[in-house]
């Protein structure tokens, strides 16, 4: 399996994470402007899936729980979203 066929699996699995959390969900569709139509469209985007990614990675509770519903390793939300466009890590340093 490709890098990014892996990573679109792996987004996926957290898209459904994301849409089965009652709490969760409405944050993210009130932060991204989606709706619940949107959901389902953007589950073919690799734009949007990478979004998804973005939002949970925000929060190490939301990584943390996620994964752990999806039988995940920590690091593959990351690593999922590097395989993205505009997924490069940028090292200011």
């Amino acid at each position: 399996m490709h890098a990014q066929e892996n990573a679109e699996m792996v987004a996926l699995q957290a898209l459904t994470w994301l849409v089965g959390n009652e709490e969760l969900l409405p944050v993210f569709l009130g932060s991204t402007g989606a709706d619940l139509s949107d959901l389902a469209k953007g589950a073919g985007d690799p734009v949007f899936l990478a979004s998804v990614l973005d939002f949970l990675l925000m929060d190490d509770s939301w990584i943390i729980a996620c994964c752990d519903a999806q039988g995940l390793p920590y690091p593959s939300l990351m690593a999922a979203r590097a395989a993205f466009p505009g997924g490069a890590q940028h090292h200011w340093t």
